[in-house]
């Protein structure tokens, strides 16, 4: 009873991660399906940068406290529902672009 009590722990919370891919797209209207545009011709390309790199800026967008090429409120929306768990996802996919 222990196993399956411990498998059915183990599948929820598999199912609850974070998909990155998934919340990558309303992202992918101003940084492209790959992250290669400047969204909005104002940003850094974001496919391929570093994880910690992505989490860092997220944070600080969803704080408030980054306003990089002026995209401080727009980006403080996109990311105010993201959870610790959602930035990580969605930095890992973003890293894995190219």
């Amino acid at each position: 009873m222990k196993k399956i009590a411990l498998t059915l722990l183990v599948a929820s919370v598999s199912l609850m991660a974070a998909d990155g891919a998934a919340l990558y797209k309303k992202c992918a209207a101003c940084h492209g399906a790959h992250g290669e545009k400047k969204a909005l011709g104002k940003s850094a390309v974001i496919g391929g940068e570093p994880a910690a790199e992505t989490v860092k800026k997220l944070e600080g967008y969803k704080a408030g406290t980054l306003n990089a090429h002026g995209m401080g409120a727009l980006m403080k929306g996109q990311v105010a529902s993201y959870s610790d768990a959602d930035i990580k996802a969605v930095a890992e996919y973003i890293a894995g672009l190219k």
